[in-house]
């Protein structure tokens, strides 16, 4: 479960990166993240920068996962709860909950 859980987490990422950096200025995203057009054009470069960020995490998380370095799928795992923490602290609750929350699972249930 806790491996599903680690996928899970790393595909939540993937989303975030085609979000962020493919479909920013669409009405769809635009409407996820509450931003009007204008607003996403001045924001552009800066979800880019943060959707590659997301899925260099996916990346790490899934390259860990595969070798079998358990020390640094937990890492991993603990930097995307913090930048939920802060997402959450600085943008939107709802952060916490679409990005902590998962890894805070994988991450328990990993230790069990």
């Amino acid at each position: 479960m806790s491996d599903a859980l680690v996928v899970g987490v790393s595909a939540l990422h993937v989303g975030f990166f085609f979000m962020e950096s493919v479909f920013w200025m669409t009405p769809t995203v635009r409407g996820i993240f509450r931003n009007r057009e204008e607003k996403a054009k001045t924001t552009r470069v800066l979800a880019l920068n943060q959707g590659v960020y997301n899925l260099g995490t996916a990346a790490l998380l899934m390259f860990f996962r595969h070798s079998a370095n358990e020390a640094a799928v937990d890492a991993v795992l603990g930097f995307v709860i913090a930048m939920g923490i802060v997402g959450a602290l600085t943008a939107s609750r709802a952060i916490f909950v679409v990005q902590s929350v998962p890894a805070i699972l994988a991450l328990a249930l990993r230790r069990q």
